[in-house]
């Protein structure tokens, strides 16, 4: 049985079918998301609707009893961080498929774009993408509605740059602008610069990583980050200062400042590389013996951001300070 952190090996009715949904009054989201579910339930598979309250009421009242056959989860109890979001659906998916109960699971995913600042808003439509890539091997149709009444035209514009489908009320249609994760270089950037002078903790390391997480820890402190935070942050700073050691060239930084309503700490490596923009999205495999650290510090933290040149590697997390 699997442990719901990974998907389940390729096989017979395996592959993600992942769909935007684009709808601009109640009517266009029910043409698609009733049948959509009403397909699953008559196939046995599990149907899984997170979206809003006023959508989730639509969808029950205009699907009768067989509603009561439908997960529901409030989007923004489940949008919460990219990284943990993206497990919470793996564990969905293997959970549902890997005991053979379900071939296939159908979601409707509907993001929280609403009160997200630029860096959020880009994060999360990189989540967007990743998801072509960690879910490529699980047998999920996914379908993520975006509202048009409410959402920027940009953010619409980027749904169908990240869906390869887009869903429709006779069927789905490719999208003429998506771009496969893999090539997108448009998500490869630095970390934008943050204000200058405003360094709270700024150190090099080698393999004593002991002061590091005893400074990391007293820093993230005076800048206000609570406790259960701090904790998440010193443990995503050691695994990130392991890997620069261990993969780098045995030495690197640490920065530690507060931007705003978030504590941000770069660690740095020493060496240059190619690492993919979608670093720590796809998860690991149970009988993976390595791989794991930059999964886990995915879900440690709030947002991550990877860059690597000709002459290092900063890994940026951010972790809120409520």
């Amino acid at each position: 049985m699997s442990d719901g952190s990974a998907c389940p090996p390729p096989g017979q009715d395996r592959g993600l079918v992942h769909q935007a949904l684009v709808y601009g009054s109640s009517r266009e989201f029910l043409d698609v998301t009733v049948p959509f579910c009403l397909e699953g339930l008559a196939r046995d598979e599990a149907v899984l609707a997170v979206t809003t309250p006023a959508n989730a009421g639509l969808l029950r009242e205009a699907m009768g009893g067989a509603a009561e056959r439908v997960e529901f989860a409030d989007s923004a109890h489940w949008y919460r961080t990219p990284g943990r979001t993206l497990a919470a659906y793996h564990r969905y998916v293997g959970q549902r498929t890997g005991n053979g109960r379900h071939r296939r699971v159908r979601i409707i995913g509907e993001p929280v774009w609403h009160g997200r600042d630029p860096l959020e808003t880009a994060e999360w439509t990189r989540y967007e993408s990743a998801i072509n890539i960690a879910f490529a091997g699980c047998a999920a149709s996914i379908v993520c509605p975006y509202d048009t009444r409410v959402l920027p035209r940009s953010i619409v514009a980027d749904a169908r740059r990240t869906h390869p489908q887009i869903a429709a009320t006779a069927s789905p249609r490719p999208s003429g602008c998506y771009t496969p994760p893999a090539t997108d270089d448009g998500w490869r950037h630095p970390p934008a610069p943050l204000e200058k002078g405003r360094k709270a903790l700024h150190m090099r390391f080698e393999a004593d990583l002991s002061a590091v997480r005893r400074q990391v820890a007293d820093t993230a402190a005076r800048l206000g980050l609570p406790q259960d935070r701090i904790e998440r942050l010193v443990f995503a700073v050691n695994e990130l200062a392991t890997n620069a050691v261990q993969h780098g060239r045995g030495s690197g930084t640490v920065t530690v400042r507060r931007a705003g309503r978030r504590v941000v700490c770069d660690v740095t490596s020493t060496g240059g590389g190619d690492a993919a923009w979608y670093l720590g999205y796809l998860p690991p495999s149970p009988d993976q013996t390595r791989g794991h650290g930059m999964w886990v510090v995915r879900q440690l933290c709030d947002l991550l951001e990877v860059h690597t040149d000709e002459e290092s590697t900063t890994v940026r997390v951010h972790v809120a300070l409520s």
